[in-house]
Parts: structure tokens; C-alpha cells; sequence
């Protein structure tokens, strides 16, 4: 059973720039975060739909903003019950809103430009392009990094790994915020089955050192399988409660989806019959007989339906606190929500995917990405890995002094050209893309 003592590690890998304030270790996690040029550059990363545009979407940045806000309220729901049934825990247990939140900010951090098209451009660029010729130098536990490349595992990375010229430790956040980020305890290697995971081989040692510390067990030494730190199902479910109400807001907004069909979605969340659930068609009524604006209806909707999704979620979290804090606990908290909110959950994903995922304003953005970053694979990939031209020289010389490496593997080499590309904002991108293929515009 893990203990809250070791789950809330407020040590870090460097304590070289401490300074004494009246911010506690999580809190400085988090102001560390939101200072940061990594965070700043996700305003220039694309959520769902293009950037910029006359309409007001989400970003990276907003999204992240709005999960940590989600994430704060689930765990300060949480807290409150847990000190009231250990009140021995003292206070502690009231760290753990600021330590999730730190890491709802974080979590997006490694997510290429373009999203998962960019995550996908690049592992296609190992499995199917000119990077598949490297394979035969660079060892399957490796390789494996490169053919699925992971947003998460690379969030992971650029908040630990020492760049060049930087200091140890990367931001040196603490090992509790850095394992709830971690949302697939497991590197890429000997775990087929899994889709998704949260650690790069050069960032194994990182990882076990850092889960180690909070006293989190290892379930599987041979494929490096950890439990979860339990504060990562509250990042994880305000993720997930964030990103498919907030898609279909901005969906409404961009006239992609109609007020009716986004009303009827959203109060599908809330049941007539329930005496639970009464006083929400009351209160819908109350502000729809004095709010005409459409847009500012469905907001109230909206908030109306986070704030039950975060009930749920804190009501999961404590009903399997046992089996959390042993480990035993699979899935995602809202995989675990009630039949009724599960089924408009379930709805709003399948419409979402339907009729905002495949629209083509979001298709036209995916195969930017694809030929962006594709392009740009190829030019860098082969400047790190093989300068031998003036041109790939040149090419070399744009990748900052912070991104390059001593190592001479060709897995370092590939390493580089990632860390750079995956840094890049889309217009970023874009516009490097235009720099290198001459298209002036």
C-alpha cells in the first residue's frame, strides 16, 4: 500500500537555484511551469482547429490552463475527504490540489507542433519513410522510441533531461509532480499492446530514480511496469473532461455543430427523473429566461457539466481509494463513471469524432502538419545524423546550442533533430518549412 508520506516527495534533482520565499516546493513546481518558454509556446500549438483565426479557440496553452483548473478542483474535493477519514495525515494531504494542477500544466508540454498528426508524421517517418534506413544502427529497445513517437514520453523528457548549457535536472520539478505526470508508467520497449506510454529509453533511469522516491512499486521488473502514482488519474480525468466538452464548445462556436445539438448533448448529462439532478432544470431555465446570447447559454452549460464530471471524478477517486493506493485500480477514473453520465460521455466522444474530428477544417490542419513535419524530419533528421554536405551543415547550424548533444550514437543524433522539431510552434514550423523550400509569401 503506498503511503501519502512518499507520494508527496517534495525533493527535486537540483536544488542549485533554491531560493527561501513563502511558496512551498509544489507551489514553486508550478510557477516554474507557468514561466516557462516550453509553456509560453503552446499559445502556437493547435488544439483541435487552425490557428490564428477571428474565432476564439483553444489552444495548447488555454486547454492547459483550463485542465489544470479541472484538475485543482478534483483534487481539493478529494483532499477534503481523505483528511477527514485520516486526520493523522495532518496537512499534507491539502499539497495535493497544487501538485496536480503543476502537472495538468505540464502535460501537454511534449506534444509536437500540429498535435497528434505531428506525433504521427514522425513515427511514420521511422516506419515507413527515409528514417527507416537508421533502424539497423540503433538497438530494438531504442527504435522503438522513434516508430511510435510519444507526446507523453517526450513531455516527460523535456522537463528532466539536462540540455546542453542547462541545469541538472532539467526544470527540476519535484519527483511528485513529475511522477503524476505520468500517465503510462512503462517505457515503449516490451510493451506491444500498449498504444501509449511515458518514458523514452534515454529517460529509463530518470523514470525509476523518480518513482522510486515516492515509494510507487514496480509491478513488472522485466518490462518496467510501475503502478500509477494515484494523483495522475486526477490530471488524467480533467484532461479527459476537458478536451471533449471544451472540443464541442469551440466547435459551437466555429458554427461546425448547432446550438441544438450542443444543448441537447450537454443536458443529456443531467437526469429529469433523479431528485439529484432537479435542481439543474431549474436553474437551466432561470438563466435561459434572462441569457439570450447563445454562446454564453452553452458556456453555462458547459460549466454546468465540468462541475458534475468533477464530482464524479472525486466520488471514483475516494470509492476506490484502496485499491488506487495499492496499485490494483485499471483504467481511467471516467471509464468508472455512472451508467447515465458514461452514456453522454460515451455520445459526446462519438459525436465529436463524427462531426468535429473529421471536419474539414481539422483535416486541412492534420495534413499540414503531415507534410510540415514531414519535410522537416527528413532535412534535420539527416543533418544531425549525417552532416557530410555543406547544405546539411547549414542545416545543422539552425538547431540551438541547447538541443545538440557530445553523444555519438546515432539513437543521441536522432534525439536532436527531435527535441528541436517537437519544440517548434506551428507557425514556427511552418514558416521554417517556407525558409528552407524558398516560398515566399
Amino acid at each position: 500500500m503506498m503511503n501519502w508520506e512518499q507520494l508527496l516527495n517534495a525533493d527535486r534533482e537540483s536544488e542549485a537555484h533554491k531560493v527561501a520565499d513563502i511558496r512551498n516546493a509544489f507551489q514553486r513546481d508550478y510557477d516554474r511551469i507557468i514561466f516557462s518558454n516550453i509553456f509560453r509556446r503552446m499559445q502556437n500549438k493547435t488544439q483541435v482547429f487552425p490557428l490564428p483565426g477571428s474565432q476564439m479557440v483553444h489552444n495548447r496553452l488555454t486547454h492547459s490552463l483550463e485542465v489544470a483548473s479541472v484538475g485543482r478542483s478534483i483534487a481539493r474535493k478529494v483532499s477534503t475527504e481523505i483528511a477527514r477519514r485520516n486526520p493523522d495525515l495532518g496537512n499534507i494531504i491539502y499539497d495535493i490540489d497544487t501538485i496536480v494542477s503543476a502537472a495538468c500544466l505540464a502535460h501537454d508540454l511534449g506534444n509536437p507542433p500540429f498535435g497528434h498528426s505531428g506525433e504521427e508524421t514522425i513515427s511514420s517517418f521511422f516506419k515507413d519513410g527515409d528514417g527507416k534506413k537508421l533502424k539497423a544502427q540503433i538497438p530494438d529497445n531504442q527504435w522503438s522510441d522513434f516508430i511510435s513517437f510519444e507526446g507523453n514520453a517526450n513531455a516527460f523528457r523535456q522537463l528532466t533531461h539536462t540540455f546542453h548549457g542547462r541545469r541538472i535536472g532539467g526544470m527540476s520539478l519535484t519527483y511528485s509532480t513529475l511522477a503524476t505526470l505520468i500517465k503510462y508508467p512503462y517505457p515503449s520497449f516490451g510493451n506491444d499492446s500498449r498504444k501509449k506510454y511515458n518514458v523514452f529509453f534515454s529517460e529509463i533511469q530518470t523514470f525509476r530514480k523518480v518513482m522510486d522516491k515516492c515509494g510507487i512499486p514496480c509491478l513488472d521488473e522485466e518490462k518496467l511496469i510501475y503502478a500509477r502514482h494515484p494523483l495522475s488519474y486526477m490530471m488524467e480525468a480533467a484532461d479527459d473532461i476537458c478536451y471533449l466538452v471544451l472540443d464541442m464548445e469551440d466547435a459551437h462556436k466555429r458554427n461546425i455543430i448547432t446550438t441544438e445539438s450542443i444543448e441537447g448533448h450537454f443536458t443529456a448529462f443531467f437526469n429529469a427523473e433523479d431528485e439529484n439532478d432537479k435542481w439543474f432544470f431549474s436553474r437551466k431555465k432561470d438563466v435561459y429566461d434572462i441569457v439570450t446570447d447563445k454562446n454564453e447559454r452553452m458556456a453555462f452549460l458547459r460549466a454546468m457539466v465540468i462541475n458534475k464530471l468533477v464530482d464524479c471524478a472525486a466520488n471514483i477517486f475516494i470509492n476506490n481509494y484502496d485499491d488506487i493506493m495499492s496499485g490494483r485500480f485499471v483504467k481511467s477514473l471516467v471509464s468508472h463513471l455512472p451508467d447515465y453520465e458514461k452514456k453522454a460521455l460515451e455520445d459526446c466522444r462519438s459525436f465529436s469524432l463524427e462531426n468535429i474530428y473529421r471536419n474539414p477544417a481539422v483535416v486541412k490542419i492534420e495534413l499540414t502538419g503531415f507534410n510540415v513535419i514531414g519535410e522537416l524530419m527528413n532535412e534535420f533528421v539527416s543533418a544531425a545524423t549525417n552532416p557530410d554536405t555543406t547544405y546539411r551543415k547549414k542545416l545543422f547550424s539552425l538547431i540551438p546550442e541547447q538541443f545538440r548533444t557530445n553523444k555519438s550514437d546515432i539513437y543521441s543524433k536522432v534525439q536532436v533533430a527531435l527535441d528541436f522539431i517537437s519544440n517548434m510552434t506551428d507557425l514556427y514550423a511552418v514558416q521554417l518549412y517556407k525558409d528552407i523550400r524558398g516560398i515566399n509569401n
